[in-house]
């Protein structure tokens, strides 16, 4: 833990971080009828990571991610080009053609799910992955 950093930024921090996250999933799920998506999402998310990273120490910052960055990179394409498949494979229609259906959940109901949700979601995650890559390389650093 950083100690030239002010008490004030590592409380504010504190409170920050969770808004900051439950707002970029908000924006993530948002994005397929009004402005958002995984992009917006993922960028927000990761203005969450530098924060930290701001208040706290790289170390810190990489132990509250839990995941390797490469990994959500590789995950995050991984998700993108698997829902462009959906529609080549199973339906012979073109690649990234969206594909909707549902899914029954007990005590919820039934969940839609659609491609380009899928689609966002692998974006969301190889933005973060490429911006806090970017981060906790620089605030290593710095150490």
């Amino acid at each position: 833990m950083r100690t030239d950093t002010s008490i004030i930024l590592q409380t504010a921090t504190r409170m920050l971080v969770p808004l900051l996250l439950l707002f970029s999933i908000f924006l993530l799920l948002r994005g397929h009828n009004e402005p958002g998506g995984g992009f917006i999402a993922g960028l927000v998310a990761s203005c969450a990571f530098a924060l930290h990273l701001f208040a706290f120490d790289a170390s810190s910052t990489k132990k509250l991610l839990k995941v390797e960055s490469q990994l959500l990179m590789g995950v995050g394409l991984i998700l993108a080009l698997l829902s462009g498949m959906v529609g080549v494979l199973f339906r012979g229609q073109p690649f990234l053609t969206s594909q909707w259906g549902s899914l029954y959940a007990p005590g919820i109901g039934d969940l839609a799910i659609s491609t380009p949700l899928v689609f966002d979601v692998g974006v969301y995650l190889v933005v973060i992955g490429v911006v806090s890559t970017i981060l906790l390389s620089l605030g290593k650093g710095e150490e």
